[in-house]
């Protein structure tokens, strides 16, 4: 039986596999496609989601887990896993 490590903060955190629901069902409310297929190595210029549709998927993450992502760690993102792992660093 695995027992948590850890306590607090850590427990209200989402799992890598939530965050990565969340996206699929974010991008699919925004761009009005659907999203629920794609993978954390999917690459973002390759789903059809342009600039401002991103702005939107990131503002509703934002706004969803309480957090906020500063534009400079936005700079070179191209992947799904890419862009999760700045979400997870900002909810540490």
């Amino acid at each position: 039986m695995p027992a948590s490590m850890h306590s607090g903060a850590r427990e209200n955190r989402p799992t890598r596999e939530q965050l990565l629901s969340l996206f699929r069902q974010i991008a699919s409310e925004v761009v009005e496609k659907n999203f629920h297929y794609v993978a954390e190595d999917s690459v973002i210029s390759e789903l059809a989601i342009d600039s401002l549709g991103m702005l939107e998927i990131i503002g509703s993450l934002e706004r969803q887990l309480r957090i906020q992502i500063p534009d400079e760690m936005l700079t070179g993102i191209g992947t799904i896993r890419e862009l999760l792992d700045v979400v997870e660093k900002r909810l540490a």
